[in-house]
């Protein structure tokens, strides 16, 4: 059996700016929520997809805010994608996908909070985190639970993983904190870079680990002295990165493993819908789900 979970904020961006943008009969556009449904119905159509669930950040700000001032917001969000989260959620669950809108916590704390849960039952024999998100790679804790980027349909395991970053997913938080991610306004550590972080933290693993002083590293970096004292002076800093980098794993999923059984569309709710966007065409496609 295999669980899979969706990024469902990454589909609606990737729907939004991949679709031609198309408007319903009161006006408003609906393109990228269409596309969604047509692309969330194919998957729920292959054969290994029985049990789904997907997330979605409600707001794009959550508990990190708090921590960190310069942590992504939804400012720069195109108003007609932002329009459009509301009715993505509704359209998801209408497909009959079990969907979590996120509001305190992050769309990817529910995908790592499922991950964690899901793979620790003995009837589950992968859970797939649909997303190419390098921020998810960190669930892969185990051989059960592995990465899919849909759209180059490449699947990313534990191995997977060290190849691609040079760290094991469990320093994933660590290799952000020090390294950046601009995507999630994590600024990094000054002079540090994506090879000097992986060779100091494939020997040391943590942060504090890696000793303070460079003439004391086990490894030879090039300008290893620069990069712990930059590190050092700036420590408070990345473990508070790294904080901002860790998933978390105990979001209050409410959804046990038979709840994620994909039964098929609800269909009154999904008909109003369809009817509500303009779309004619989805409704002979799907799987209705019997009384």
């Amino acid at each position: 059996m295999q669980v899979h979970l969706v990024d469902g904020t990454f589909e609606l961006f990737r729907a939004f700016y991949g679709a031609p943008p198309a408007a319903a009969p009161d006006g408003r556009e609906v393109g990228a929520v269409r596309a969604l449904l047509r692309s969330f119905n194919a998957l729920v159509h292959r054969a290994d997809v029985t049990h789904v669930a997907c997330a979605f950040d409600q707001v794009i700000e959550s508990f990190r805010n708090q921590l960190f001032a310069g942590y992504k917001t939804g400012a720069g969000i195109d108003p007609a994608l932002w329009s459009q989260f509301p009715l993505a959620e509704r359209a998801t669950a209408a497909l009959g996908i079990v969907t979590w809108p996120m509001v305190e916590f992050e769309a990817d704390d529910a995908l790592a909070t499922g991950a964690a849960r899901y793979a620790a039952l003995p009837e589950v024999d992968q859970v797939v985190v649909a997303s190419p998100d390098k921020d998810l790679t960190q669930c892969i804790t185990s051989d059960k639970i592995s990465c899919w980027d849909r759209i180059r349909d490449k699947r990313l395991n534990r191995a997977g993983v060290i190849e691609k970053f040079g760290v094991e997913p469990e320093s994933i938080p660590d290799y952000l904190a020090l390294v950046g991610d601009s995507a999630d306004g994590i600024p990094g550590i000054p002079r540090w870079g994506a090879k000097g972080a992986s060779a100091v933290l494939a020997h040391y693993k943590k942060l504090e680990a890696i000793p303070k002083r460079g003439q004391q590293w086990a490894i030879s970096v090039r300008g290893g002295n620069t990069l712990a004292d930059n590190l050092a002076e700036r420590y408070d800093d990345a473990l508070l990165y790294r904080t901002l980098a860790t998933l978390r794993t105990d979001v209050p999923l409410k959804e046990d493993l038979q709840a994620l059984r994909y039964q098929g569309a609800h269909q009154k709710e999904l008909q109003a819908l369809c009817e509500e966007i303009g779309e004619d065409e989805l409704m002979s496609r799907v799987r209705v789900r019997r009384p």
